[in-house]
């Protein structure tokens, strides 16, 4: 596969980010339901808004790592549509990336090959906090209806 392709393959596979972070924020969104629920029951549960507080917690990390996936996913995308200007275009990323603060300076001679295993790491640790969270709210949902039953 030529660089140019990989390059595409990967900014497209990042691309896919947005749609988990979209799922991650109705599972917040739910858990925070969740949460609020128990106003309208009258018992507050320690071990709901625990939940729900973890669940917020999780989500707001996987909104961390999907931010950094959606924009390796731009930059990848930028660099593969001009694929011919790849040196000059690398030299030119790493350059205004160090500048930014936004990379280590001895980072600045990575493979493209080691790069896009990086940005796929990042998409795979956003997939684990966006399951961490459904497993949370799954939980919360499984336990919320015997709550007022424990007192």
């Amino acid at each position: 596969m030529s660089l140019e392709m990989q390059l595409h393959v990967v900014a497209s596979l990042l691309r896919r980010g947005r749609a988990l972070d979209n799922l991650s924020t109705g599972v917040m969104l739910l858990g925070l339901a969740l949460g609020l629920s128990q106003l309208w029951i009258n018992t507050v549960s320690p071990l709901l808004l625990i939940l729900v507080a973890a669940i917020v917690l999780i989500g707001l990390i996987e909104k961390y790592y999907a931010f950094r996936v959606a924009f390796d996913a731009d930059l990848f995308q930028n660099i593969a549509n001009d694929a011919n200007q790849l040196n000059d275009r690398t030299v030119d990323l790493d350059h205004a990336l160090i500048t930014l603060g936004l990379l280590p300076v001895d980072k600045q001679t990575r493979s493209w090959a080691v790069r896009s295993q990086g940005a796929l790491k990042l998409l795979r640790q956003q997939v684990l906090f966006l399951a961490l969270e459904l497993v949370l709210v799954l939980g919360a949902i499984l336990i919320f209806p015997w709550l007022p039953f424990v007192h």
